[in-house]
């Protein structure tokens, strides 16, 4: 039997699996936008009667259009399906339907699928890996994703009939949850006469959720029937300033500063990323104060100004921002995070100290991000703790999907690591979890 820590961990390969020969397929990980996407989900996941605190939602590194989930516990919408969207309805309609196919047992029968045609056969040791790390086949799907065959693609696709299901379920969700269910229709219209184009034209999303007229025609249908809901201003608030983080950090600063020349908060916080991005260190640092100004007691706006003081290796003030972050937010892994990596960057003995406790904290809270790992990594080794220093990197690899380097780094940690200690121990289950059936 595999501990939390290491079921999580080797789950989190698959969260950065190949999508092509390649083609890295990786999540975009922070605080503000993980914020606003799970204040966004909540409603929609308790009407789905889903666990709001266990169901996360995470954004994948790819401007194509997408959204997909292939376990119970995580739902992936591509960057470039969020910044197409036009409303934070639209966003919602695209959670919830993807919520229905976790709420409906959708992957489940998927799973149920793959135990029959013995797919571990096909997908070799990393299914090994995905099936000891939780302790049966559940986790196993997520390889899938990063499948070049054309047998993982075909497992990775909905059938229509749960198409149709997750599209009512979706609605029921909208409706209970106050939400337009127009929205859903509108999104729908973005992928029409996809069908018509090549499949290597399409974009993924119409690939694994087949889509056609009597399924707009039942959602419109549905939608007729119902009330017109009042917009809710926070959730298009988060909508527009998830937009804005993705857009500064994924666009040409050039073209953010053309399209976001207001004075409005939203149009500050993409100023304050394209200035950083182009240089402008003084600029951003203005805008992201006046952010601040705005927000005193906003976590993600003092975690930004502690990464943009971080980048431009104003390391003191990093640690403050990131402190005064810490404070408002102190159980935020990402933030903590970006804590100990401002004091690994100052590198004195108090401050590398300071900082292992504070990585130790996060990586116990989230084990899903590699740059704490690697951050966790170099204090361990600078406070002479080879053996974890070199598991961290173990678990780094692991979580990276590049299992060759993983099991060399596991070896020789488990070399220098006391014999049947946890962390000992940490290092045999990967290299066991990789180990072929």
């Amino acid at each position: 039997m595999f501990n939390t820590s290491l079921k999580t961990l080797l789950f989190s390969i698959f969260l950065t699996v190949t999508a092509t020969a390649g083609q890295a397929t990786n999540l975009l990980r922070d605080p503000d936008i993980e914020h606003g996407l799970q204040a966004l989900a909540n409603p929609i996941l308790r009407a789905a009667g889903l666990n709001s605190s266990e169901v996360k939602i995470f954004v994948v590194h790819d401007m194509s259009l997408n959204a997909f989930v292939i376990d119970h516990n995580h739902i992936f919408i591509h960057a470039g399906l969020i910044l197409r969207l036009k409303s934070a309805e639209q966003l919602q309609s695209v959670i919830a339907h993807e919520a229905a196919h976790i709420a409906n047992g959708h992957i489940a029968r998927r799973i149920a699928n793959i135990k029959r045609a013995e797919i571990a056969s096909i997908f070799g040791v990393l299914i090994a890996a995905a099936a000891a790390a939780a302790g049966d086949s559940e986790v196993s799907l997520g390889l899938i994703l990063g499948a070049s065959s054309s047998a993982g693609r075909v497992l990775l696709a909905h059938t229509r009939i749960e198409e149709s299901s997750a599209d009512q379920s979706a609605l029921r969700y909208l409706t209970q949850a106050k939400i337009n269910t127009t929205a859903m229709s509108e999104v729908f219209q973005i992928f029409s006469g996809q069908t018509a184009l090549s499949e290597v034209r399409q974009d993924p999303y119409t690939r694994s959720h087949p889509l056609n007229r009597d399924r707009i025609r039942a959602i419109n249908a549905y939608s007729s029937k119902g009330k017109k809901s009042p917009e809710d201003k926070t959730q298009a608030y988060w909508f527009t300033r998830i937009q804005a983080k993705l857009s500064g950090f994924l666009r040409a600063p050039k073209w953010t500063l053309t399209h976001a020349k207001s004075s409005s908060e939203i149009d500050l916080l993409r100023q304050a990323i394209a200035n950083h991005r182009s240089g402008s260190g003084n600029l951003a640092k203005q805008k992201i104060d006046k952010l601040i100004a705005v927000r005193p007691n906003d976590p993600y706006y003092q975690e930004l100004n502690g990464q943009i003081l971080l980048e431009s290796r104003k390391y003191a003030a990093a640690v403050d921002a990131y402190g005064a972050a810490a404070r408002l937010a102190p159980s935020n892994a990402l933030i903590l995070g970006g804590h100990g990596r401002a004091l690994l960057a100052i590198n004195t003995k108090h401050s590398n100290k300071k900082a292992l406790k504070i990585l130790q904290k996060a990586h116990g809270l989230d084990n899903r991000d590699a740059r704490i790992l690697r951050d966790i990594g170099t204090a361990y080794a600078r406070s002479g703790q080879q053996g974890q220093a070199i598991l961290a990197i173990a678990e780094r690899y692991a979580l990276l999907g590049n299992i060759k380097n993983a099991v060399l780094q596991a070896k020789r940690a488990k070399a220098i690591l006391p014999r049947g200690s946890t962390a000992w121990q940490r290092a045999q289950d990967i290299l066991d979890s990789v180990k072929e059936p």
